[in-house]
């Protein structure tokens, strides 16, 4: 039945359609226009969104698990390509396919780009993609922590324990989540602009770049991000929020309503920080050692682009592929590592690479006596094999993804460095890739319209954890549906 699922969908359509008269204000407040292409879209969008919610107008007190699957997969193509609209009408891009791509980054929080001379883009658009990142990220992680454990997708499934307060049916659970979620995210984004504000960015810059911070979005309104302001202060404030993005934000819930400092997602915030703090030992050591800074300079350059990088948000305050091969290849180590679960962060996530530890410790035990009793642990919390399979199937997938994807970039004549960087960086939803057209000091406009496809299509699948994609488009999912 998929009444449910249109209506639903038609319900983010119409609020995305709404959320377009925002930079709508801005387009007439600041070229005293009459009119703006944000109206236009915003007509159009409302009017897909309310005759979906309309026609398909039913009391919905659940949903079944195919019916999530394609909630999840037709809501988010289908904001994409209406929140391509205002890109399109407005004359921002050159074609629909680059719309759509831009589009696309935002609402996945990707952060890649094919727009050039941001600095005198008009600042409705500028604020349209930071909305869209806003909106996305929130979405992202509502979807995430409400979602994704009651499919089972990749391990989530370990995490439904932690809101066993609520009702086992799913809207419920959406719902209580979604409120605590929208709550959280609102205080840190304010917060974020207010920090930006007092610490040099003009009301407009703090506001847009707030967003797309604390979303992981990476989206600057400046052609060389985070490098225009070269500031010290700017870069510290953008680090913190960058951070606390990464982290989940039922975390800050548990820690501070509930007091519940030791679950599951506890572990992984500690863990996501010891990572973070050795990966900028690591390269602040080496920067200063090859005399690239000194360091001061290098422990600020490595820390800023380091915590972009793995929190998948994808800001730059320097090209550091100039770095050296070195740093240029773990930087790709940095991308698939990502944030928390349950946060706006992309790529792997932090629990499934603790998990992957626990089952290598796990075999490691049993090689050495196979007839002890051992058990699978997550973070010290013991675990059954059925979560560490569905990691293992979701890793699995996931790098199997990357290398079929890579192919099919390199099959339309794009050098090797740009497939694989371009890939990873759209899959992992982090932005800047490797090599000279797509890194920090690039983007993705020279690229074809058969490549921006491909990555659009990436940035989506990565956004959605692939087998949530995948599934759909297996015979057995529409078998007796």
């Amino acid at each position: 039945m998929l009444q449910p699922v249109f209506m639903i969908s038609g319900f983010f359509i119409s609020v995305l359609g709404l959320a377009m008269l925002f930079p709508a204000f801005i387009d007439i407040y600041y070229y005293s226009k009459i009119w703006s292409p944000f109206i236009t879209s915003s007509i159009i969008t409302i009017f897909i969104g309310v005759s979906l919610l309309l026609s398909n107008q039913i009391v919905i007190k659940k949903i079944t698990t195919k019916q999530a699957y394609l909630l999840t997969v037709i809501s988010w193509f289908s904001l994409a390509v209406v929140g391509a609209l205002p890109f399109y009408i407005s004359g921002s891009t050159v074609s629909f396919i680059d719309a759509l791509f831009e589009s696309t980054s935002g609402l996945t929080t990707t952060g890649a780009t094919i727009m050039v001379g941001l600095d005198s883009t008009n600042k409705a658009i500028l604020l349209w993609r930071s909305l869209l990142s806003s909106l996305g990220g929130v979405g992202i992680v509502i979807f995430a922590t409400a979602l994704l454990p009651f499919l089972g997708i990749g391990g989530m499934a370990i995490f439904q324990r932690e809101n066993s307060d609520v009702n086992e049916k799913l809207m419920p659970k959406m719902s209580y989540i979604a409120k605590r979620i929208i709550i959280v995210y609102t205080i840190i984004v304010t917060s974020c602009v207010l920090s930006f504000y007092f610490a040099g960015m003009s009301w407009f810059d703090a506001l847009c770049h707030a967003m797309t911070t604390v979303s992981t979005s990476g989206l600057a309104n400046y052609d060389t991000s985070f490098a225009y302001f070269d500031s010290v202060k700017i870069d510290v404030v953008a680090m913190i929020f960058m951070i606390l993005g990464a982290l989940p934000l039922t975390y800050y819930h548990s820690l501070f309503i509930t007091k519940n400092k030791n679950n599951m997602r506890a572990s992984q915030v500690k863990f996501f920080l010891k990572i973070l703090f050795f990966y900028i030992s690591v390269v602040t050591i080496w920067l200063a050692y090859t005399g690239v800074y000194d360091f001061p300079s290098a422990l600020r350059y490595a820390s800023f682009n380091i915590i972009s990088i793995t929190s998948s948000t994808g800001f730059a305050s320097t090209d550091y592929l100039l770095w050296g091969p070195f740093t240029s290849t773990i930087f790709l180590i940095f991308a698939l590592t990502g944030g928390c679960a349950g946060s706006t962060s992309g790529s792997v996530k932090i629990f499934r690479w603790q998990a992957l530890i626990g089952y290598l410790k796990h075999s490691f035990a049993m090689l050495n006596n196979p007839h002890r009793v051992v058990p699978i642990k997550i973070a010290n919390i013991n675990t059954n094999f059925d979560v560490i399979n569905s990691v293992l199937v979701f890793m699995g997938a996931y790098f199997f993804t990357i290398v079929i994807l890579t192919t099919l970039v390199a099959l339309t004549g794009v050098d090797y460095p740009t497939s694989i960087g371009s890939v990873i960086a759209c899959i992992t939803n982090s932005g800047p890739g490797i090599g000279n057209i797509v890194g920090p000091s690039g983007n993705y406009a020279s690229l074809s319209d058969s490549v921006k496809s491909i990555l659009t299509f990436t940035m989506l699948i990565g956004r959605l954890d692939i087998l949530t994609v995948v599934i759909v488009f297996t015979r057995g999912f529409w078998k007796n549906y």
